[in-house]
């Protein structure tokens, strides 16, 4: 007998877990481009807000208010100054206790030394490069020179490898000569790195060598490079973050200290090399400190490092540059400034990215985001939902004929015979209910009643041809009602493609020509910044949509908010004059005319009350017969898809 074990799978994502349920989110993105947004502005607009939900996971602007928050605590954190302030204060202190040791000896040699106390240059460095050679008579003062030295040395590490404040609190020659054979270490591995020699075990050895010099615990060189060239940037934007005379003072301080530590020429070694691999980082540039406490150099540096990341960072989270996507920001930047529940929320957000595009509902090209034919008919449902929850229940019936006879299309339900239906018996529900009744006799017979008979319900489907005919001109945007005509467009064809598959509908869309709108660029559709309403040259193509289709039922829908002020030439140009020319006028009428002969009927959408429209639409309306509807942008979806449904009915 073989046995089994069943347990986790573990190689990999789950092969037979649901796709990801991205629904909600191109919902969510739906609204915003039913509004007349794009699609890339609705995605960056939906990862900016997040997506509530049982996780209600955080948004980009949720991340970015955080990460504005810390750099404002971390720029009143304190000044940078402070070891130069530190380092001031303890020299005082160590000339002030040489002085009380000179002041009761009367000697001359007293006097010298005062004397050369007094001649102390005023800037720091030069005078503790000075006083290292003096010869110190008090033993406290002595003392308090050393402890300033120590701090130096400290800091100037601790600037450069985060940690070493630490580890050399307590400093001695042994110590000191492990920092110095690390910094050896560490340029031979680089420069060996640099003429390909290194390996994974190089790295491992070093790390076990030195591994509790280095707090962040490197996985590999890489990493160990970007810690140290990131640290070794925020040294130099501190340093130019000063003024002038405490810039020069610093610099002084850090030089001397490594030469007395015998670390000037590896630090020399070391910085050429990180900047060299790291010339991204910035390495210049200034930052602004409001605290009022002093802060070490480890202790600024590390401000600024942090001050640093979160500057990118909030770059990377405003995605307002061109092409933005999630996996620009970093997400190491992320853990060190937010924490892991950032990293999962940053997580959360790329899914949503990724799944739109991997489940077919977006598509990048050429860098530009574009919805897919996918996306428009679930765009498209959404809008057809939006208008038939403002409808009343009284108007929203159904348009078919159940009373159609035979050659109608069977809807799947059934209902009692009545005397004159001429629909198909349905054989199984009347057998059914004559079983019930107690027509069974013995064997296979059954006695059947005038009551018994169901027949099947058929509806009766008749053809149309559908010319939506939308303005994309300049003024739609600047009335605002742009947003609705795209969504009445978009829900119309939802509409005609669920409801009656066996219609022609053809959107066109005029400004100051016209063109034929296909279903899968109608989400992402924007209105013309150009001038002209070229209603004639859109129903000389709505007529050719007609011609093709001669058996079905022509309807014809018009939204505008201007009245027609071009007209297509002879030569195929565009002629644009405003106040509307006669020749555009009489034009645009006789394609009216055309329609009328057709035995189409134009209903006009009008979304402006200008009393020359006006007067155009009630011309239209005199000649066709169709009629004129003036609802406000937000009832517009209603208006169409009701008109649309009332002649389908009546047709």
């Amino acid at each position: 007998m073989s046995a089994y074990r069943y347990g986790e799978y573990n190689d990999g994502p789950d092969p037979l877990a649901p796709p990801y349920d991205v629904r909600a989110a191109l919902d969510e993105m739906g609204d915003a481009i039913l509004s007349g947004s794009t699609p890339v502005h609705a995605l960056r607009d939906l990862l900016k807000r997040g997506l509530p939900g049982a996780q209600d996971r955080r948004g980009l602007d949720d991340m970015l208010r955080e990460v504005r928050r810390r750099r404002r605590e971390l720029r009143d954190r304190g000044r940078l100054d402070g070891t130069l302030e530190k380092a001031r204060a303890l020299l005082d202190k160590a000339i002030g206790q040489e002085r009380a040791e000179l002041f009761p000896d009367p000697s001359d040699d007293a006097r010298l030394r005062e004397s050369e106390l007094d001649g102390l240059p005023e800037d720091t460095a030069s005078a503790i490069q000075q006083l290292n050679s003096y010869e110190w008579r008090s033993q406290a003062a002595r003392q308090t020179f050393e402890e300033l030295r120590d701090l130096l040395r400290r800091e100037v590490l601790d600037s450069q490898f985060r940690g070493l404040r630490d580890a050399l609190a307590n400093p001695d020659p042994e110590a000191m000569e492990r920092v110095r054979q690390m910094m050896s270490d560490l340029n031979e591995m680089l420069e060996k790195d640099a003429r390909g020699e290194h390996t994974q075990a190089d790295f491992d050895d070093f790390m076990g060598k030195y591994g509790d010099l280095f707090p962040e615990n490197p996985r590999n060189l890489e990493e160990l490079v970007d810690i140290l060239a990131r640290r070794a940037a925020a040294t130099q934007r501190m340093l130019a973050s000063m003024t002038p005379r405490q810039r020069e003072e610093l610099s002084n301080l850090i030089n001397q200290t490594l030469e007395q530590a015998g670390l000037a020429d590896q630090m020399r070694r070391l910085g050429e090399a990180l900047y060299a691999r790291r010339p991204d980082l910035a390495w210049g540039g200034q930052e602004r400190m409001t605290g009022e406490e002093p802060l070490g150099m480890g202790d600024a540096v590390t401000a600024l490092e942090e001050l640093a990341d979160l500057t990118q960072l909030e770059s990377a989270l405003r995605q307002d540059y061109p092409g933005a996507r999630l996996d620009d920001i970093d997400e190491a930047a992320v853990r060190r400034a937010l924490g892991r529940s950032a990293v999962d929320d940053l997580e959360a957000l790329r899914r949503i990215e990724r799944e739109l595009e991997e489940q077919g509902y977006l598509l990048r090209r050429r860098g530009k985001l574009e919805l897919t034919p996918k996306a428009v008919r679930r765009l498209g449902e959404t809008a057809l939902r939006r208008v038939f929850s403002s409808l009343d229940a009284g108007r929203r019936g159904d348009h078919d004929q159940h009373d159609a006879g035979a050659a109608g299309e069977l809807t799947g339900s059934s209902r009692p015979w009545r005397f004159g239906d001429e629909q198909p018996i349905d054989v199984v529900r009347t057998l059914v209910n004559g079983v019930r009744n107690g027509g069974l006799r013995t064997g296979t017979a059954v006695k059947l009643s005038v009551d018994d008979f169901e027949v099947a319900e058929t509806e009766r489907r008749s053809a149309a041809a559908v010319c939506l005919l939308v303005d994309l001109s300049y003024s739609m945007a600047l009335r605002g009602t742009w947003a609705a005509a795209k969504q009445t467009a978009l829900a119309l064809q939802a509409l005609v493609a669920s409801k009656f598959p066996q219609d022609a509908v053809q959107i066109i869309g005029f400004s100051n020509y016209a063109r034929v709108l296909q279903p899968d660029e109608l989400a992402g559709l924007d209105w013309d910044m150009v001038q002209g309403t070229n209603l004639h040259h859109a129903l000389l193509i709505a007529g050719r949509h007609l011609d093709r289709h001669p058996d079905f039922e022509p309807v014809v829908l018009v939204v505008t908010d201007g009245e027609p002020t071009a007209h297509l030439m002879r030569n195929g140009r565009s002629a644009f004059e405003w106040p509307p020319s006669r020749e555009t006028l009489e034009l645009t009428l006789a394609e009216v005319d055309k329609m009328t002969r057709r035995r189409a009927t134009i209903n006009v959408f009008m979304l402006a009350g200008d009393e020359r429209l006006k007067e155009f639409v009630d011309e239209v309306a005199r000649r066709n017969g169709g009629r004129v509807f003036s609802p406000s942008a937000d009832r517009l979806g209603e208006y169409v898809v009701s008109d649309f449904l009332r002649l389908r009915r009546s047709r």
